[in-house]
């Protein structure tokens, strides 16, 4: 491979802006959307309705693509690390860009294929409440066990283990980048490191299913929690408080509810 006459400064400018205009423009897209006729697809209660619409297939689709943006505009900017370095390890290829894109495209395929487990999961739950009386009056049980779930998920080795390996992105790149058969190993690397995020994440992630899908709010300070776990020095160190702050929600909603049901 021809080596390319480049500025590392130069090129980690570029690299910056790219990124940064591709997150950018997720959260624009996202912004625009929610206010928009069609942004009911963002919200996941509206699932139960698909099978009422006239094109289920259309919705379908836009639901899946509203996930992918979701997941590029709060997930993205967790790889960041990862993304730097192997921008130096590929930064004199002339195909390092499309190097870079399959990276992203198979940590991203990763996420999407946990939003589709993610959103039937949730079709499955709402629809068991609308033929559920009980459980469709004590739609607080739903919220409380997912802020449980989420927050004992905190204390699990599983957790750690994940997190640790995204938290050392130079070891991931050595031990997953081989330099032969670059394009495929280029994916593969993507879909490893987007497995580990997921095993750290999707806990925290299903939050958005209690809070609602689509609430920019929310998916701002998810993502930058996500964000702060995963880069900053002192982030493994947010997990433990953060599971506590979680269990404690979800206690207090089942003991609010328990004592509104005895009164």
């Amino acid at each position: 491979m021809q080596a390319l006459r480049i500025s590392p400064a130069a090129d980690r400018r570029l690299f910056l802006w790219l990124i940064g205009s591709l997150i950018g423009l997720a959260w624009l897209i996202l912004w625009i959307w929610d206010g928009s006729p069609y942004g009911r697809y963002l919200h996941h209660a509206q699932l139960g309705e698909l099978s009422f619409s006239a094109s289920p297939f259309l919705a379908i689709v836009l639901y899946l693509l509203g996930w992918t943006l979701m997941t590029a505009a709060m997930m993205l900017p967790t790889m960041l690390p990862l993304l730097e370095i192997f921008r130096r390890l590929i930064m004199r290829r002339s195909d390092r860009w499309r190097l870079m894109i399959e990276v992203i495209t198979g940590y991203l395929s990763v996420w999407l294929i946990f939003g589709i487990a993610a959103h039937s999961a949730d079709w499955i739950v709402h629809q068991a409440a609308e033929h559920s009386p009980w459980l469709e009056s004590n739609g607080w049980v739903i919220g409380a066990g997912t802020l449980l779930l989420a927050g004992g998920f905190q204390f699990t080795a599983l957790k750690y283990r994940c997190l640790d390996k995204c938290r050392a992105p130079l070891s991931f790149v050595m031990e997953h980048w081989r330099g032969r058969d670059e394009h495929r190993n280029a994916f593969s690397l993507g879909i490893h490191h987007g497995i580990f995020c997921v095993g750290c994440c999707w806990a925290l992630m299903l939050l958005m299913f209690a809070v609602g899908i689509g609430n920019v709010g929310w998916m701002l300070g998810l993502g930058a929690l996500m964000a702060m776990e995963k880069n900053m020095p002192w982030g493994r160190k947010l997990s433990a408080p953060v599971g506590v702050v979680l269990l404690a929600c979800g206690a207090l909603i089942v003991l609010n509810n328990s004592f509104f049901i005895q009164g």
